[in-house]
């Protein structure tokens, strides 16, 4: 893998499932783990397939309607967004990464709940893509094409890393080669593109990349 990666100038991530645990805080404001996974899977139905961006705090709110809980749910998720935690390997993984790669995050959620999501990473990202901002939910390509642009840098320059398999439609459609961080064992979408890798947990898919910094140190 050192030939591949060894190329790339920039990580995009996604933010809420491939850096950051929003699974938990889905399930325990849902009630269970079963409620609060039929209700992301839900929001991220609607999301993936909406396009054009719709508000998303009316999108989760929709979908926790269509899972038999209601809107209050939908508040309490946002009251909590503090609550949000990193994947444990995360944040040290960011540290590493950050003196030799330019770093960003491209995520489907609106532009305050998104940039204060990234906070919790206590990361200076180079850019920070919101559906919001980028007018469009993933995978449509506007997203992926608007990080590009900010990064000033081509696709083929960028490694991204995703945490859900949806992203893999999007990802291919503007030529950026994925890692996907499958953390809780998805199975992919039917037709999805395969990643360059897949794991259970973030940094061993990239501990190349340190591998070779530190080679070249």
């Amino acid at each position: 893998m050192h030939s591949t990666m060894s190329r790339y100038d920039a990580i995009l991530f996604d933010l809420l499932t491939a850096l950051i645990d929003s699974w938990s805080l889905w399930n325990r404001v849902g009630g269970d783990e079963d409620a609060g996974r039929a209700w992301r899977a839900e929001y991220l139905r609607l999301t993936y397939g909406c396009g054009a961006y719709r508000p998303y705090e009316i999108l989760v709110a929709e979908a926790a309607l269509a899972c038999g809980l209601n809107t209050s749910h939908a508040a309490r998720l946002e009251a909590s967004w503090a609550e949000l935690q990193p994947w444990d390997d995360a944040p040290a993984l960011l540290r590493d990464l950050a003196p030799a790669y330019r770093l960003g995050v491209v995520t489907n959620c609106s532009e305050r709940l998104g940039r204060r999501a990234a906070a919790r990473l206590q990361t200076p990202f180079e850019c920070i893509v919101t559906a919001e901002r980028a007018g469009y939910y993933k995978p449509h390509p506007a997203p992926y094409l608007l990080a590009l642009r900010e990064l000033g840098l081509s696709a083929e320059r960028v490694l991204f890393v995703a945490g859900s398999g949806f992203d893999l439609f999007g990802t291919a459609r503007v030529g950026l080669a994925t890692l996907w961080h499958n953390r809780v064992g998805l199975a992919a979408p039917d037709g999805a593109p395969a990643p360059v890798a897949q794991a259970r947990m973030l940094r061993p898919m990239v501990d190349d990349i340190l591998t070779l910094q530190r080679s070249l140190s």
